[in-house]
């Protein structure tokens, strides 16, 4: 047999199977957003819609854009985070010059996606009534704070959801309710919309009509705490905050190296807790009859958390990672949000996308958490200056009807 031959026909296809993935339409391509959103919420929805290759149009006011773009702080990394793979264009809503404009592009689009305050969209007379009637084709997607009810007409955050809804108290310790760390219900409120903006999508492809969908923080947050509400009513106590629940496990917790670096160990199997034993040398815990059952072992687990930790303080944190993975362990170094820039998984898998910003700087974000047949959706266009895009959707005589040749 001729191996180099077969090799060498191997070789080629599989290029020819990767220059296809690389070609094939994205599964979006070909849908038209008009975005009217600042903050979060509403840009995560859209940059979502975006990555998966629908053609995201940023409508922006006139001058220096979305007062997101300048936030201090922890606000610096909002817009730089969620707006890669859009067009910007500048247009006052609210100016008669520029509603002809708006609505010709509001006319074109598939979908439109705002978060403002309850009823400013429809003050400007940019309702989903109105705008149905125009194009009964569109998908009108509304991210607000809350869905409608009591609650309907207040103002949110994503802190005022996780304080009502429980999140809060949930995160901290007793008495000192904490906000999550990061923005939890805008980014997961965002990805809900896009399931609804999807969903209509298919609906649309029998009915040949539109959808209003609606999104909410405060819905959202009483999802992500749905576990604590089950267990209270099961238990009839209130649920603990997860820095003093109680234990499910006996291991799984926070311990220290020798160089009092912070390691997340776990064992939430019978199999695990052997081979925790065995790796570090707790043979008196291993050979323990009240500890052959999970139960046995949480209730002894201020022991076992004495004598596990002795054994990891003589240990580097790259040794307790080695001898945890070794076994298939659950192990975790306690990192920054900053570690990850340079996390030899996320680099080395593609998960970074090395944007470039309007100010000339760059920086490194996540891409979307999947794949498409092994593929990232990746980025094919910076995050844009404002109105980058305005000669193509503004300026010109006509609404295109597709975006720019060169996006970046």
């Amino acid at each position: 047999m001729n191996t180099e031959a077969t090799d060498t026909a191997t070789d080629s296809a599989t290029g020819n199977a990767d220059h296809a993935r690389a070609t094939e339409p994205l599964p979006l391509e070909g849908i038209r957003v008009i975005e009217f959103s600042h903050m979060v919420m509403g840009p995560s929805c859209g940059m979502i819609l975006a990555d998966l290759g629908a053609e995201v149009i940023k409508v922006e006011p006139r001058g220096a854009g979305d007062k997101t773009r300048y936030l201090p702080g922890s606000g610096s990394g909002l817009f730089p985070a969620f707006n890669r793979n859009k067009h910007s264009v500048q247009l006052d809503l609210a100016e008669a010059a520029d509603r002809d404009r708006v609505l010709d592009l509001i006319d074109s689009a598939d979908v439109l996606l705002e978060n403002f305050r309850v009823g400013k969209m429809e003050s400007m007379g940019y309702g989903y009534e109105e705008l149905s009637a125009r194009n009964p084709r569109l998908i009108y997607c509304s991210l607000k704070g809350f869905l409608s009810g009591p609650y309907g007409n207040r103002a949110a955050l994503d802190e005022v959801v996780q304080m009502l809804g429980g999140l809060a108290y949930m995160t901290g310790p007793p008495g000192q309710p904490l906000r999550a760390g990061a923005s939890v219900n805008d980014i997961m409120g965002g990805m809900f919309g896009v399931i609804g903006i999807q969903s209509a999508l298919r609906v649309r492809e029998t009915t040949g009509r539109g959808k209003l969908i609606n999104s909410a923080l405060f819905e959202n947050n009483a999802f992500l705490v749905g576990t604590h509400m089950a267990q209270s009513q099961i238990s009839g106590e209130p649920p603990r905050p997860m820095p003093t629940r109680q234990a499910t496990w006996a291991v799984y917790d926070i311990f220290r190296d020798a160089a009092d670096n912070q390691v997340f160990i776990a064992a939430v199997s019978d199999g695990q807790w052997r081979d925790l034993c065995d790796e570090f040398g707790l043979t008196g815990l291993a050979m323990d009859p009240d500890m052959l059952t999970n139960q046995g072992r949480v209730d002894q687990r201020e022991r076992i958390h004495r004598e596990l930790q002795a054994a990891l303080s003589q240990l580097r944190l790259t040794e307790i990672e080695e001898k945890c993975t070794r076994r298939g362990l659950p192990v975790a170094p306690v990192n920054t949000p900053a570690d990850l820039n340079s996390d030899p998984h996320l680099v080395a898998s593609g998960a970074l996308a090395h944007t470039g910003l309007p100010t000339g700087n760059s920086v490194d974000v996540p891409l979307l958490p999947l794949t498409f047949d092994g593929r990232r959706l990746g980025l094919r266009s910076d995050v844009p200056g404002p109105g980058h895009h305005n000669a193509h959707y503004r300026d010109g005589p006509a609404v295109p009807n597709g975006p720019p040749d060169h996006t970046t």
